[in-house]
């Protein structure tokens, strides 16, 4: 089992929780600086300071650490060689659990209990060697636990799996739960693999799409995309650190 020291090693053991929440990236929109020149730039934000700007360059990789931080890069140019400042806008917004319609059918679905949403959540991580905590704040964000949710785009049930890549998974019916939960997790294990345990550059693709994440070189600029991943590592934290005071509770 790998052991966690930084954000880029996650699976199952997590002794440093801390660090996910510094992972998370600022939420702010990117914007698209062009100037008189033609030159171009990707920037987290701008300031003006009398007839300079400093433009904050959109970082190419994803920070690990506080010193790593968006600001860390900048160039300053003349106010008057700016010619157009775009925001960057973000592909098909993915919807909030509550807006997300359900799916038609004829008979009432039994929710599923604590118990049996435990137990499928512990089956998939054990398969792939993920925290089953870390599959459940995937799910409180995609669905809030919702097996008949389909978004606008067309994903579907409680990991939120899109038509085509549920097939490409085997996954014949994305709204049962246990088929769901399998092939997201399976999807989610492609995705650490294919990002070297970078849970924050795997969120996002699992968010985005994997070329939105190759195009900018770490999380994207969409900031539907990064508020998900904050809000998929913050809870997943507050279920670490849940699970933490209880064990300590009991030991007391």
């Amino acid at each position: 089992m790998k052991q966690v020291m930084l954000i880029s090693h996650l699976r199952r053991a997590l002794p440093m929780l801390a660090v996910l929440a510094l992972a998370c990236p600022p939420l702010h929109a990117a914007q698209q600086i062009t100037l008189r020149n033609g030159a171009e730039f990707l920037c987290t934000r701008q300031e003006q300071s009398g007839d300079r700007v400093r433009l904050y360059l959109f970082p190419t990789t994803h920070p690990v650490s506080e010193s790593e931080s968006a600001d860390a890069s900048y160039i300053e140019v003349s106010a008057a060689s700016v010619l157009r400042v775009d925001t960057v806008p973000d592909p098909v917004t993915p919807q909030p659990a509550s807006s997300i319609a359900l799916a038609p059918t004829t008979t009432p679905a039994t929710p599923l209990t604590q118990t049996e949403m435990h137990q499928l959540l512990a089956r998939a991580g054990q398969a792939h060697n993920i925290d089953a905590d870390l599959l459940a704040s995937v799910i409180h964000a995609e669905s809030a636990g919702n097996p008949r949710a389909v978004s606008r785009a067309g994903a579907r049930g409680l990991m939120q799996l899109m038509p085509s890549t549920a097939a490409t998974l085997g996954v014949r019916n994305a709204f049962a739960p246990g088929e769901n939960i399998s092939g997201g997790t399976a999807y989610l294990d492609q995705l650490l693999t294919r990002y070297r345990d970078n849970l924050a550059l795997a969120l996002a693709a699992y968010n985005a799409g994997p070329q939105a994440v190759d195009r900018y070189h770490g999380i994207p600029p969409y900031a539907e995309t990064r508020a998900y991943v904050a809000r998929v590592i913050r809870e997943f934290n507050r279920l670490k650190l849940a699970a933490r005071s209880t064990q300590t509770a009991s030991v007391n």
